[in-house]
């Protein structure tokens, strides 16, 4: 039950036996959400949103009073034993990491009271790392574009899976962008996905390169929306109906093929995405999981890792530059 401590402070309440506290602050500047709001929409979705997140190694993005956002990897040591961890070797910072598995709603009410707005799931699960479950393309616009052009876009995208015999479903990435995803039957390992996912970028872009690109350098895409062939392994994304730190609390939010022209995605929020209906929510609706074609990963084979490329690129160009070429 809520109620007000000295001098007004809110002093929380109790729900599924997690303490919340603070909830009637802004979640951070320029919000335009409270804390409560965004735990009342957590709680609300719930049943939809677990089953994105159980069983899968956790990011989340916080935003606390008077900080930047930040994203945490690792399980603060004062988590409640109830919030469940696997650890992993991180090489870039040579140490353990505690992951949280958010399997349960007291635990995704514990990050929302700990202010955790964002969350990023791994495409694969805690006890089956070598096991990747979908395909997925990331679609990011340039500065300044509309939508519409995130729309074009995935369009292609969707061309690009009709001709390899794939079928793939789309949402809101809450922010900018969208992602699609491609369930995928077992079998293949980590890097035939990362090869198939690049070769349909590459295919995308051949479609019409004048909408999309596969440049991974942001200063070479030329205004085109770019289609990440990265996201693969242990890639993390915005999970399905998690909110964004964004004014409104956007949220990442199923959409079908027939509305992507038509959705508004920033007018999917916390307080409108319950009432949306949603594509997904019939398990049924969604396209059953498949096999990769062989041509399609033996094609992306031949593409080199553009973040490997990348790299090389900007060594070349940094040496020319410091030659005055």
């Amino acid at each position: 039950m809520a109620g007000k401590g000295s001098g007004g402070r809110d002093a929380g309440e109790e729900r599924a036996g997690v303490a919340l506290t603070n909830l009637d602050q802004e979640l951070f500047a320029g919000a335009g959400v409270t804390k409560r709001a965004l735990v009342d929409y957590l709680d609300r979705m719930a049943p939809r949103m677990l089953p994105a997140l159980a069983g899968r190694p956790l990011s989340v993005v916080r935003a606390l009073r008077g900080q930047k956002p930040f994203m945490q990897k690792n399980v603060p040591k004062y988590a409640p034993d109830f919030v469940r961890t696997v650890s992993f070797w991180a090489e870039s910072s040579h140490r353990e990491v505690a992951y949280a598995l958010c399997d349960d709603l007291p635990t995704l009410l514990w990050f929302a009271n700990q202010r955790a707005i964002e969350y990023h799931p791994t495409l694969v699960r805690a006890d089956a790392m070598d096991v990747p479950e979908h395909l997925v393309l990331d679609l990011d616009p340039p500065e300044g574009a509309g939508f519409d052009a995130v729309v074009a876009a995935a369009r292609l995208v969707r061309r690009a899976l009709d001709d390899a015999g794939l079928r793939g479903v789309v949402k809101t990435t809450g922010a900018k962008g969208v992602h699609i995803l491609v369930p995928l039957a077992p079998g293949p390992t980590h890097e035939d996905v990362a090869g198939a996912t690049r070769a349909l970028a590459v295919r995308t872009e051949r479609l019409d390169p004048d909408i999309a690109t596969t440049a991974f350098i942001r200063a070479d895409r030329g205004g085109k929306v770019f289609v990440d062939p990265t996201r693969a392994g242990g890639s993390t994304i915005a999970s399905v109906y998690s909110p964004r730190v964004r004014p409104g609390l956007p949220v990442s939010f199923p959409v079908s093929w027939d509305e992507l022209g038509t959705v508004v995605p920033a007018e999917i929020t916390v307080a409108t995405a319950p009432e949306r209906p949603d594509p997904w929510a019939d398990a049924d609706a969604r396209p059953a999981p498949q096999a990769l074609p062989e041509e399609l990963v033996a094609e992306g084979r031949t593409i080199p890792v553009a973040r490997v490329q990348a790299m090389h690129e900007g060594k070349r160009r940094k040496r020319a530059a410091e030659k005055g070429e």
